[in-house]
């Protein structure tokens, strides 16, 4: 004979797990809430805008020792896609602030980032090539070009530092993007500082507001799993 569990067990257990999930909720919540103000914080202020504002300000003075010295050691550019071997607008929005930031003086060195799209060409290339095409020497660039994804970005451009004596870095992104990297940076060894890029539109985006929606989501996900330790 099977005996039927006691009623009062079945509603215990049955208010205990309410309670558990409730609980869960609220701690997911408070996980996601706090990730969101990171992001927007980070979103929200250029550390590197310090050492232009002091460029702009500063009387010109090529023979003084200060002039020789630049604040960071490098600015990262992380990459985006490109197509045909062109940098597409978000990519060239990020490029281009990066050279905003080297003709400032912030680093003399740029370092940009990014494997295969797909196709022939490669993100890091297409972005050396671009800033050899505005003016920038060859011998001011490094290209890495194996990276497929933000996490090995991170970690390749902490080899690349460790190599070349790099102590401090300036980090380009997207706004959303930049809590992440420097995350992912820091536990990599690195002193980096993080600098948004402009705003650009993007063709096919016809709502600002999903499309941000979705970045800001994508980046609380692929956070927590990299804390998780899934990627």
């Amino acid at each position: 004979m099977i005996r039927q569990a006691n009623p009062k067990f079945r509603r215990w257990a049955l208010c205990a797990l309410l309670v558990l999930s409730l609980c869960a909720a609220i701690g997911l919540w408070g996980w996601c809430r706090w990730v969101y103000t990171q992001i927007e914080r980070y979103a929200g202020q250029d550390q590197a805008d310090q050492f232009t504002q002091a460029d702009r300000t500063a009387p010109a003075s090529p023979a003084s020792p200060a002039a020789q010295a630049f604040p960071a050691d490098a600015i990262g550019v992380f990459g985006a896609a490109e197509y045909d071997g062109r940098p597409s607008p978000v990519y060239r929005a990020r490029l281009d602030h990066a050279l905003d930031l080297y003709h400032h003086g912030v680093a003399p060195l740029i370092i940009t980032l990014g494997g295969s799209g797909g196709d022939q060409y490669n993100e890091g290339a297409v972005g050396r090539e671009y800033l050899m095409a505005m003016g920038v020497p060859e011998s001011d660039i490094i290209a890495e070009t194996q990276s497929r994804d933000t996490e090995e970005s991170a970690r390749r451009i902490a080899v690349i530092a460790r190599a070349n004596g790099l102590r401090r870095l300036v980090i380009v992104s997207d706004g959303t993007h930049l809590f992440r990297i420097h995350e992912i940076c820091a536990a990599e060894g690195l002193n980096v500082l993080t600098s948004p890029r402009s705003r650009v539109e993007v063709e096919g985006e016809t709502n600002e507001s999903a499309g941000e929606f979705e970045r800001i989501a994508h980046e609380i996900l692929s956070y927590t799993a990299w804390r998780m330790g899934l990627h």
